[in-house]
């Protein structure tokens, strides 16, 4: 009789107990749904620099640097040299100048899409958004509607020179913004 009974027991198969485990789960998916909604990725397209390339000294092609520095923006074009130094103001960096400015630079070279952004070490990453935004587009009110308008969306990036004046290029004009400055006709301020 005793062997009987270690053969039933033996026999039986226990059930798994997983109401713990269900209990998890009603509670984690709809947490994790519901948290998943609010997660949005902005996924930007950077040229990173690469090989350095030649190119031809007979063209005279504007190559735009947006250098950000602790104390100032510098908008520079690499074969002429500094275009304008914006300092920071009490309210920190001089975004909407530097959209101004590149406004200008737009008009005067619609088809031109590239820029370079070049940041100091210790830059921060809101500093770092705030300026390629302003280098990528610019909010215009047209007809009472507020649109987005394309500066220079092709945007690359690197670090900035060192701190020492930037090289004006030989035989470049004295002051290369005053080339980019159009007459205003009531367009940008």
């Amino acid at each position: 009789m005793i062997g009987r009974s270690r053969r039933k027991r033996r026999g039986e198969v226990e059930e798994l107990n997983v109401t713990a485990f269900m209990n998890l789960m009603v509670v984690l998916v709809p947490f994790l749904l519901i948290t998943a909604v609010f997660s949005r990725l902005s996924i930007l397209q950077l040229n990173l620099p690469g090989e350095a390339t030649a190119t031809t000294e007979s063209e005279q092609v504007l190559n735009i640097e947006v250098i950000v520095r602790k104390d100032q923006l510098q908008i520079a074009d690499r074969g002429t040299g500094l275009l304008k130094a914006l300092p920071n103001g009490p309210e920190g960096m001089d975004v909407a100048g530097l959209t101004d400015f590149l406004q200008l630079i737009k008009q005067k070279y619609p088809d031109k899409t590239d820029a370079t952004v070049l940041l100091e070490p210790d830059t921060s990453y809101d500093v770092v958004v705030q300026v390629m935004d302003a280098v990528r587009a610019v909010m215009l009110q047209e007809g009472g509607k507020w649109q987005q308008a394309e500066l220079f969306p092709d945007i690359s990036v690197g670090d900035a020179p060192d701190a020492a004046p930037l090289p004006k290029a030989i035989g470049a004009p004295a002051a290369p913004a005053a080339r980019l400055a159009p007459a205003r006709a009531g367009g940008v301020s």
